[in-house]
């Protein structure tokens, strides 16, 4: 059936892309203003919401301002001109850049400061704290810093990135002369100096900012100011002519560091003559200027949420193991490939332990003779991954081990580049990506030799392969030793690291080759289905593609239930008359990140049977059209049923709930009855005493 004829126009279709991720970040903001938070993490979503806005506009904005500078004359999807859409977008975030600071000004350091926990100015400070303070500077702090000034035969200094500076104006008495000059603060010293008795802290560069004279001796300084500057930090690779991935990105990288400034970060009392001077060096406009309440930098503030004071933050939670991988007792180790012979496992993370359940998959691997070969994607790992461990044992041992180490994640470009020369010295194969995409998908294939043959195990999930993530983000993995699902992984990896085109997967729903189209077919039977039985139901963390959302209007135009679980990007329009009004959205926003992909079909392929699929790819053009994802079916009818289960919970929530309908988000009436991550929590250690028993 064709999409119906509406009379809404073109461009009223679909929301702002950027405005509804501004939208989402202040539904992160809002988490810092519910004083039912508890203090120290109201103290961290500050920060969150901080750092998340430093990523949009070294990505998102820097795009805008490119496309802008290229001429491009595209509009968006819902018909703003790229001048348009960066004003709209530079205005919204300037209100919410406002409403932190005033969040962290008002309720936030009041709370604190009704807590015992005080956020000092230099001025608030007795004689004997500045005299602490003087010794602390001497001696840890003035070593360190390296005034820059600039006159005819200094230029102006570099402003890196996201670095915080001061800009000071001095005089010198004897000609009257004034310059500028700039001093960083070092990055590698703490935000905040904490006082003796650790319950005081004080801004760094106030404290740098006081003593400002020991850097300028027999200088007169008139006027001493925080600004800082954000840059482009989107790589800018061409894989058609690139010949060695690695040494580009991590030329790019070099480059990163010098890209044009998007953005102006500066104190409010700034005067107006070091304002002329920062936008015409930085070649920026007045409009890319912020003036902040604040102190600069709120992502800063994981310093203050460190401080041990466990009753001003979240419970501990810690994730139980999940029951089938318990071990039969102390003296027998668990066979998780027995385990798996026995039947498909979905995990769920943060609720179900990652350690005891993915990691304890690929060290088993690792260590088993038996185990042939071990297939894994990485895109983003931790720090000291025991995972990269695991593989480099099985190198060691002389299993065949594969790695596909996704070098152009954003951000973790330089890790990446590190896991992937510790890996290559360590005999495994390591495949850096593939021309034009990126390989998002996780995925993990083990080979093992038995009786009947080699037999594949798989992991298929939603998350990275992240034991530190794993413990705050929302995430699915399906474990199993079905034959086509091994098979499927077989094509697919043989895909990444060799070549081929004519690929065929039997159960996966693959990007760039199925994904899109199997999920047209999956929503199209929907409205073809019985009249009231057509329901989808979409866990997701960005709604963007047009082509998908259209798909989606078309269904909810011939009655069918849609309800959707969006964290982030929402670009749909819910509850149109005449468009949408079939269709529900709703985002999860609270103290875990709502991260894993569940597409839920009740009419499934045309059999009847509801369809339940997971994986790594949200409904986005990157992620349809240029990226490699996996998506896999989950067949057991347990599993599916405690997936419906999961989704039924999203949708009953009504204390982090916030619902869309047509362009604004509001927050669910608060009732209270069904916090969704205490829920999940409970029914995770639920199942885990019931195993016991």
């Amino acid at each position: 059936m064709a999409p119906p004829e509406q009379e809404i126009n073109e461009q009223s279709r679909y929301l702002n892309r950027e405005l509804s991720w501004l939208d989402f970040n202040e539904r992160v903001l809002a988490l810092a203003q519910d004083p039912a938070t508890p203090l120290l993490e109201r103290v961290k979503f500050l920060a969150i919401f901080s750092q998340n806005l430093d990523e949009f506009f070294q990505v998102r904005v820097a795009t805008i301002k490119n496309r802008i500078a290229a001429g491009v004359r595209t509009r968006t999807a819902d018909g703003l001109s790229q001048l348009e859409q960066l004003r709209l977008v530079q205005s919204r975030a300037s209100e919410l850049s406002k409403l932190a600071d005033e969040t962290f000004m008002g309720p936030i350091r009041g709370a604190l400061d009704g807590c015992g926990i005080h956020l000092s100015s230099w001025d608030e400070l007795d004689e004997d704290d500045r005299a602490w303070m003087g010794e602390e500077y001497q001696s840890r702090i003035f070593p360190v810093l390296t005034p820059l000034a600039v006159d005819p035969g200094h230029p102006f200094p570099y402003i890196s990135s996201l670095s915080l500076n001061l800009g000071v104006v001095v005089r010198d008495p004897s000609t009257g002369n004034t310059r500028f000059a700039r001093v960083k603060v070092p990055s590698l010293l703490p935000r905040f100096v904490v006082m003796p008795d650790g319950e005081r802290f004080v801004a760094l560069e106030n404290v740098i900012g006081a003593h400002i004279d020991s850097l300028f001796p027999g200088m007169e300084v008139l006027t001493s100011t925080a600004f800082r500057v954000t840059r482009n930090a989107d790589l800018s690779l061409d894989d058609d002519d690139t010949d060695d991935l690695m040494a580009s990105i991590e030329s790019e990288l070099r480059r990163r560091r010098f890209g044009k400034a998007v953005r102006l970060e500066v104190e409010d009392g700034l005067s107006d003559e070091m304002l002329e001077l920062l936008v015409e060096e930085l070649d920026i406009n007045e409009t890319d200027v912020v003036r902040r309440e604040a102190p600069l930098d709120l992502g800063g503030l994981w310093a203050v949420h460190a401080i041990d004071r466990d009753e001003l933050k979240y419970s501990p939670y810690i994730p139980v193991t999940p029951p089938r991988m318990r071990r039969d007792d102390d003296d027998e180790a668990l066979d998780m490939f027995r385990v798996l012979r026995n039947g498909d496992m979905l995990v769920h993370h943060p609720y179900e332990g990652f350690v005891s359940s993915v990691e304890e998959f690929i060290h088993q691997a690792a260590v088993d003779p038996k185990v042939l070969a071990i297939k894994l994607t990485l895109y983003r790992t931790s720090g000291d991954s025991p995972i990269v461990a695991s593989l480099v044992r099985a190198a060691e041992a002389g299993k065949q081990v594969a790695v596909l180490v996704e070098l152009k994640a954003r951000f973790d470009e330089e890790r990446n580049i590190e896991w992937a020369r510790r890996l290559e010295n360590a005999g495994v194969h390591v495949v850096y990506g593939l021309v034009g995409l990126k390989i998002h998908t996780k995925i993990c294939l083990v080979v093992r030799n038995e009786p009947e043959g080699a037999r594949t195990y798989c992991h298929i999930g939603t998350g990275n392969y992240n034991s530190i993530t794993a413990r705050i983000y929302e995430d699915l993995g399906l474990f199993t030793a079905d034959a086509m699902v091994g098979q499927d992984l077989m094509q697919l990896f043989n895909y990444l690291t060799g070549y081929a085109r004519d690929v065929r997967y039997e159960r996966l729903l693959v990007a760039p080759h199925t994904l899109r189209s199997g999920l047209k077919a999956l929503i199209r039977n929907e409205r073809s289905a019985p009249a009231g039985t057509g329901h989808i139901t979409m866990k997701m963390n960005s709604l963007v593609d047009p082509d998908m959302i259209d798909e989606l209007y078309a269904a909810s135009s011939d009655g069918v239930r849609i309800d959707l679980i969006i964290r982030g990007i929402c670009c749909l329009r819910p509850g149109v008359p005449g468009l949408s009004e079939n269709i529900t959205v709703r985002s999860i926003v609270g103290r875990y990140l709502e991260h894993s992909r569940v597409y839920a079909f009740a009419n499934g392929s045309g059999g009847g049977e509801p369809v339940y699929l997971i994986g790594s790819a949200d409904l986005m053009p990157r992620n349809l059209d240029h990226r490699v994802e996996a998506v896999t079916p989950v067949v057991d009818p347990d599993l599916k049923a405690r997936l419906s289960e999961i989704l039924d919970a999203n949708l009953a929530d009504d204390s982090l709930a916030w619902a869309l309908v047509d362009s604004k988000w509001s927050e669910v009436p608060r009732r209270d009855t069904l916090e969704l991550h205490e829920e999940l929590e409970h029914r995770a250690q639920d199942r885990s005493a019931a195993a016991v028993r």
